[in-house]
């Protein structure tokens, strides 16, 4: 029902845009958020949109250099990711979730950890930055 897609390799300072797309869910009227996971890494949450009032949350990793936003028209969310560098290599996960705030995953913005639910989880997608 969920899915996230556009991955695939870019050399450092490229850019990608991830579509998190859906079918039987209307993504406005759920919390989308991506996390990432690297090889032998833990996962990371790295940006989200929330459901209540659209307010966006950003990793300090990726702040000022990846952009959450919604496509209504289309029932997408889009991770635009600028700047790419070689330690954004991950495989890329979008999540859906009813409420705006929840206890399953999270982003960590200085010293504060904003936890976020997750009712739907889409397969994730390869993003690769090399050389």
């Amino acid at each position: 029902q969920l899915q996230a897609y556009g991955g695939g390799f870019v050399q450092p300072g490229g850019s990608l845009r991830l579509p998190c797309a859906a079918s039987g869910l209307i993504l406005d009227d759920y919390t989308i958020g991506w996390f990432r996971q690297a090889p032998g890494k833990e996962r990371e949450g790295v940006a989200c949109i929330t459901s209540s009032d659209g307010s966006t949350y950003y990793a300090d990793s990726v702040k000022g250099q990846f952009t959450i936003s919604r496509d209504n028209a289309k029932n997408t969310v889009y991770l635009q990711m600028n700047s790419l560098k070689a330690e954004d290599t991950a495989v890329y996960y979008c999540v859906a979730a009813q409420k705006p705030y929840g206890s399953s995953w999270y982003i960590q913005s200085g010293d504060t950890q904003r936890y976020f639910g997750m009712d739907y989880l889409g397969k994730g997608t390869q993003v690769t930055v090399s050389s």
